[in-house]
């Protein structure tokens, strides 16, 4: 029995040093940029990223609805939840790309998306967060020379958006869209072209734009 109890004690203590190491090894940030089909499509391709989540935050209404959202008077922002590996890729690094793949100066919205659920935001969740966001947010705007209206606010509840806004970018199923019937990976790219995102970006932070023709 002595025995039985020492296998399963060390069994449990290497279980929680597993359940450590693998909390160390994650972490979370949660941005608005616009339509969140495009900051997912940006920060999936960062090395060390593992998770980009759609979603909305940032409002009063519980579990809304896309059509909830987009029809404005929730106050939810569309949003993304990014999960990475701290010893991979930096906090700094992810809001670095995160302020120079948006239009910050817009209080409106983002590029062609217009109203209060396009707006930008940043979302943190402790008092590191808050001050790394600082930190960016103000190294962004002295490197563009303009008054930055991105808010720095605190997290709460985040809500994963409908299933078919997961991954929109590169899907294979054939959706009607103003330009005809498309693949769904090509509806996106359609889009985001004619939305002028990627041009606008270009023109505010030129080469340093991270995610411009990836």
């Amino acid at each position: 029995m002595t025995r039985l109890i020492s296998s399963l004690a060390a069994s449990l203590l290497l279980a929680l040093a597993f359940a450590s190491q693998a909390a160390a090894q994650s972490a979370t940030l949660t941005v608005a940029g616009g339509c969140f089909w495009c900051v997912e499509s940006d920060f999936e391709s960062v090395p060390g990223v593992r998770e980009v989540v759609s979603g909305y935050t940032g409002g009063k209404t519980a579990n809304p609805t896309y059509k909830q959202v987009t029809k404005g008077g929730t106050g939810h922002y569309e949003a993304v939840r990014i999960t990475y590996n701290p010893s991979k890729v930096s906090l700094d690094t992810l809001l670095h790309h995160f302020f120079r793949s948006v239009d910050p100066t817009d209080a409106g919205g983002q590029f062609c998306d217009r109203g209060d659920s396009y707006r930008t935001a940043v979302f943190v969740s402790n008092p590191g967060q808050r001050a790394a966001a600082e930190k960016a947010k103000a190294e962004a705007q002295a490197q563009l020379g303009r008054k930055i209206v991105t808010p720095i606010l605190n997290a709460g509840p985040f809500t994963k958006a409908e299933a078919y806004h997961q991954d929109y970018y590169k899907g294979t199923k054939m959706v009607l869209t103003r330009f005809g019937p498309q693949k769904q990976s090509r509806a996106y790219k359609s889009y985001r072209d004619a939305c002028g995102r990627d041009g606008r970006i270009k023109a505010l932070w030129g080469n340093d734009a991270p995610f411009v023709g990836h």
